[in-house]
């Protein structure tokens, strides 16, 4: 009965993971579909969790609820005095230890994966700016953008857009690449993360952080800021669109080429507010005399 009921649970939280690929949806259940190597070694220790915690849950619920029957005080009158049972302690001591050395294993071998820094095929720098995010492809001539949120009022819904989720501009990587991603921040301290590829690194000004994947498959990948970095945390998101190597050759050659759009501007507020600056300072020495007389 036990067993068919933890296998139930298992299935009824496994029914929804398909639906929640790509995007955090409302009232999503679960992780979001694995779209990564690393993405995938954590997908399924999250797999093995949910089994170890559900069993753990059961087996404590049925000793409460055998407990509360057999050891009332109506079908237990005289409670025993018993104080100490050896086998017990040894038995409650040791299924735990045994229970930790399961889960720490594959935990370590995560760690371990995503500390180690494989050969990459490419590398792409990204920098976390108040608020949006800039991004370089060293590899790839030099390509450099910024990506800025689409405000809520442009958004189209029917072109598939999402709120809070969509860039002007988007990231362009290709599938079966080892890619190393460089992290770092202009201002304050933010984090670059797609959950989707198990990726979720802090971007600190004046270091630079590492941190790879690998896309399994093409399709259009989202993600956020994940660190609180000021009032507009929630508008920088990362929308990722994952081809075919053959695609993203294409799309390198189309952004190098003399036709191919500048990278992206900086915000009109921020322009506006250097040439106001430029026209309060004065052009030279004598004009600045003038100004203090």
């Amino acid at each position: 009965m036990m067993k068919k009921l933890l296998l139930g649970l298992v299935m009824l939280t496994g029914m929804v993971a398909p639906a929640l690929a790509d995007y955090p949806k409302s009232w999503g259940l679960n992780l979001q579909e694995p779209a990564g190597v690393l993405a995938q070694q954590m997908h399924d220790f999250h797999d093995m969790l949910l089994y170890i915690i559900i069993a753990i849950s059961l087996f404590v619920l049925a000793l409460l609820v055998w407990i509360v029957v057999r050891y009332n005080s109506k079908a237990n009158p005289v409670p025993s005095k018993t104080t100490h049972n050896t086998l017990l302690e040894v038995i409650w001591t040791v299924i735990p230890v045994i229970i930790l050395i399961v889960i720490a294993v594959p935990s370590f071998k995560i760690l371990f994966s995503q500390g180690r820094i494989p050969d990459a095929d490419m590398t792409i720098k990204v920098t976390g700016y108040q608020w949006y995010w800039g991004y370089e492809y060293p590899d790839q001539g030099g390509i450099n953008f910024n990506a800025y949120m689409i405000p809520e009022k442009d958004i189209d819904p029917s072109k598939g857009q999402k709120r809070l989720l969509e860039t002007d501009t988007e990231v362009v990587l290709p599938i079966d690449t080892t890619i190393r991603v460089q992290v770092t921040a202009a201002d304050v301290i933010h984090a670059w993360t797609v959950p989707a590829f198990g990726v979720k690194k802090d971007a600190v000004p004046g270091r630079l952080n590492e941190a790879w994947f690998k896309i399994s498959k093409p399709g259009v990948y989202y993600g956020q800021c994940s660190e609180i970095c000021g009032t507009g945390h929630s508008y920088m998101p990362i929308k990722v669109r994952a081809v075919s190597k053959d695609e993203f050759a294409a799309w390198v050659d189309k952004t190098k080429g003399p036709s191919a759009e500048p990278a992206a501007a900086e915000p009109a507020k921020e322009s506006g507010d250097k040439d106001k600056e430029k026209e309060t300072k004065p052009e030279n020495k004598d004009d600045a005399k003038t100004e203090v007389q």
